[in-house]
C-alpha cells in the first residue's frame, strides 16, 4: 500500500479533539506540548484546512502546509505557525513562505499577531511557545 498509516490521538485544546499526524512520533509528541501547554489556548494539526503558504520552485508553484495552528494565550491575540521538521532540501524557500505570509498578516493587523517557528526537535516545541 502507498498510504502511510496515520496515527491519532485525542486532545484537549484542539476544537478537533483528535489529530492525525502524518509522523510516528514528531508530530504526535509536538501536539502533547501544545495541549499540555499554558501558554497554548488552543491549537490545530493543519491538514485540510486550506491553510496555504503559495512558494516558486523549480519555475512552477507549490504551496506548504505547516503542520500547526496555535492560539496562544497572550494579549492582543497571537498565534503561532508551527512546523516540526528534520532535514528538508527546501526548508529555505518554505521559511521565506512563511515569513512572507507572516509579514502580510501582521502588515494587515486584523487578525492578531502572528509568528512562525520551525522544531528541529520535539524539545525545541516548549521554548518556542514562549
Amino acid at each position: 500500500s502507498t498510504h502511510r498509516r496515520r496515527e491519532v490521538r485525542e486532545f484537549n485544546k484542539s476544537h478537533l479533539n483528535y489529530a492525525a499526524a502524518d509522523t510516528k512520533q514528531w508530530e504526535q509528541s509536538a501536539a502533547y506540548y501544545l495541549d499540555k501547554s499554558k501558554a497554548v489556548e488552543a491549537f490545530v494539526k493543519n491538514s485540510g484546512l486550506g491553510c496555504a503558504m503559495p512558494y516558486l520552485h523549480n519555475g512552477q508553484m507549490h504551496d506548504y502546509v505547516p503542520d500547526f495552528l496555535v492560539h496562544l494565550k497572550a494579549e492582543p491575540a497571537s498565534y503561532l505557525i508551527l512546523e516540526t521538521k528534520g532535514y528538508d532540501p527546501l526548508e529555505e524557500v518554505k521559511r521565506a513562505a512563511a515569513e512572507r505570509w507572516v509579514t502580510t498578516v501582521n502588515a494587515d493587523g486584523t487578525y492578531g499577531k502572528w509568528r512562525y517557528a520551525v522544531a528541529k526537535k520535539v524539545s525545541d516545541v516548549p521554548g518556542l511557545l514562549q
